[in-house]
């Protein structure tokens, strides 16, 4: 295994060191293992998490106009509830916290036990969950359908509202119209190395890809053939809009790596993905193209579209200052 590493079992404190002594704007609570916004204010607070391996997400998404705090699990693991507690706890103003999660088993219970905990404080809290990865059957349990990039869009109308001064109510709203609206497909090239297991979770042959493989390695719908990015384009895309119906609309994108994919690469889907929606009807409004919501070092890519409407479009545009996600 060949990481840049310290203690394969401390990489979650270590990084999250890291984020702090880089950015001044953020404080690191390492008993919690929370990072938060040091700006505290009279406003709605945003706050999400989960495993660990997923960078920039959560740490790098606290910002103006984004997240008011992130709280960090293991790798691929959910945070217990005394980190949440501590999360909320952090970025609530007074005007009560909405917590943003993916659709997960562990995340559903340990933040539903933290909002339980909060609200014996006094503290106001909502949760919405992301389940937008439509190789999955969606469902009413985390059974169902999985939250993965499509998060970050909802992250940015969330905190985008809060900034305006929205109640919590307003902000737990349009978080939700936008989980409604948000659909995210994706595919893998190789498998990735959690650093306290030390080897690869799972194989692909030099000629093999996996379609709508999850952020975690869980398996996707079809392992085939490498194919082109027109491909690609055409697949993920037709997946997401027999799902959802785009047609006609105007839409926020997102190209998304999951790690080890170049940038070149990524840029390359996207303009195919232009090509594709462009045929379909479908409305490119805003892009979003890099390495959002990754997978260690997986190899691999996944798409978003997120339909606009007046409302949505000015959240999205809206300044914000964290440092992962610039508009």
């Amino acid at each position: 295994m060949k990481k840049i590493i310290n203690d394969p079992n401390r990489v979650v404190s270590d990084m999250l060191r890291g984020i702090a002594a880089v950015n001044p704007k953020v404080e690191y609570f390492p008993e919690a293992e929370v990072i938060a916004s040091k700006e505290k204010r009279e406003k709605v607070g945003v706050i999400s998490g989960g495993g660990s391996g997923h960078e920039p997400a959560f740490g790098g998404y606290i910002g103006r106009g984004m997240l008011s705090a992130a709280v960090a699990g293991n790798v691929f693991a959910s945070p217990s509830p005394d980190r949440i507690i501590k999360g909320i706890e952090e970025a609530n103003g007074g005007k009560g916290v909405l917590a943003v999660i993916m659709n997960y088993s562990g995340d559903l219970m340990n933040f539903d036990m933290a909002k339980e905990m909060a609200e014996m404080e006094g503290i106001d809290v909502e949760i919405v969950v992301v389940k937008d990865d439509v190789a999955v059957p969606d469902r009413e349990d985390a059974t169902g359908r999985r939250g993965i990039a499509g998060t970050l869009l909802v992250h940015k109308v969330a905190g985008a509202k809060a900034e305006a001064g929205g109640t919590l109510a307003e902000v737990a709203a349009v978080a939700q119209k936008a989980i409604d609206r948000v659909r995210t497909m994706g595919m893998s090239m190789s498998s990735c190395t959690i650093p306290a297991v030390g080897k690869p979770g799972f194989a692909l042959g030099d000629d093999e890809i996996e379609i709508g493989m999850g952020i975690h390695g869980e398996p996707g719908i079809e392992r085939t053939g490498v194919k082109s990015a027109k491909e690609l384009a055409a697949i993920l895309i037709e997946k997401i809009t027999a799902d959802y119906d785009y047609s006609g609309s105007e839409v926020a994108v997102m190209v998304n790596g999951l790690g080890a994919t170049p940038l070149m690469e990524l840029y390359i889907l996207a303009g195919e993905a232009e090509a594709v929606l462009k045929e379909k009807g479908i409305r490119p409004w805003r892009w979003f193209v890099g390495n959002y919501m990754t997978s260690l070092e997986m190899a691999g890519c996944s798409i978003t579209l997120l339909k606009l409407d007046d409302e949505l479009k000015e959240l999205i545009d809206a300044p914000c200052e964290a440092p992962a996600f610039r508009v």
